[in-house]
């Protein structure tokens, strides 16, 4: 291995985006480093790797020697599926603090965060709050870094597919409402490129604007049905949004999230190449679930 060879840790790597990203990094000569609570969830992308390092983001005395040796770290590191008791503040805030404590103490030169597109107009979320949490805590550290915010990956609309497949989508409120969605290739690009460059703060999305509707037409259209799109008032929506965080905050703030985010416009600067339908088209191709 050549001595000037820079070397990335990169927690999250068994998310959507983090795989691109360790790919990516890998792809450019970097030595790359992936941390993971399963190593196994790393198959798919171990020819992408050169070392393995298992930790569990919430437990800091596992993270021990994580970012020794490393030029760089990256962190997707976030949840949406409940694990346990952990909360969004646990993972999301304190965890990636623990790792750029770890950072810290082993000298890493950068940190490069993933947060939320408009975030810091959105901290009336937990799942929101948490991401701009620990991107305040890494513009205080002292530490160069960079945090970026993308609109929204293209895996975070598989629902609409799945809808799509069983015949009808639906939207909450008129589904007129912009979004520029971006393929995690695309978006891994950015994050890597973030490494060589000096911007704080990276506001980014994909090639294409679109509306929520236009999206539900998409969908349908490579599931092969027709066009059925109903409406769900927004009205019946925050109120089901109440309901649920009386009975599972967790689950309560995600539907609040995804409200938020299909009846805002969540348009950012356009980059990469990568189109929805595509994306799309392969979903639809793909096997039924057993």
């Amino acid at each position: 291995m050549s001595t000037d060879m820079k070397r990335v840790l990169v927690a999250g790597a068994t998310g959507y985006l983090g795989g691109f990203v360790a790919r990516e990094f890998k792809s450019r000569g970097y030595f790359v480093r992936a941390m993971a609570r399963s190593p196994k969830k790393l198959d798919p992308i171990r020819d992408s790797l050169d070392e393995v390092f298992q930790a569990e983001i919430t437990r800091p005395e596992t993270l021990d020697g994580a970012c020794d040796g490393m030029d760089i770290v990256f962190s997707s590191v976030g949840i949406t599926k409940q694990k346990g008791n952990l909360t969004f503040k646990d993972v999301d805030y304190q965890g990636n603090k623990n790792l750029l404590e770890t950072a810290q103490r082993a000298g890493v030169g950068k940190f490069i965060y993933v947060s939320v597109f408009r975030g810091p107009g959105l901290l009336h979320l937990d799942i929101v709050k948490a991401h701009e949490d620990f991107a305040s805590a890494l513009r205080h550290s002292g530490l160069s870094h960079t945090v970026i915010r993308p609109t929204g990956f293209f895996s975070d609309l598989g629902e609409y597919m799945k809808m799509a497949k069983r015949g009808r989508v639906y939207l909450f409120g008129d589904g007129n409402n912009r979004i520029n969605p971006i393929h995690g290739a695309d978006l891994a690009e950015v994050c890597v490129d973030a490494v060589e460059g000096d911007s704080k703060e990276i506001d980014v999305g994909g090639p294409e604007v679109l509306t929520h509707r236009e999206i539900a037409r998409l969908a349908l259209r490579a599931a092969g049905n027709p066009e059925r799109i109903t409406s769900v008032p927004v009205w019946m929506i925050c109120g089901l949004v109440s309901l649920s965080r009386i009975f599972n905050r967790h689950q309560g703030e995600l539907l609040a999230f995804m409200t938020e985010a299909m009846t805002g416009d969540g348009a950012a600067p356009q980059v990469g190449a990568r189109l929805l339908a595509d994306y799309f088209r392969e979903l639809a191709a793909e096997a039924p679930e057993s």
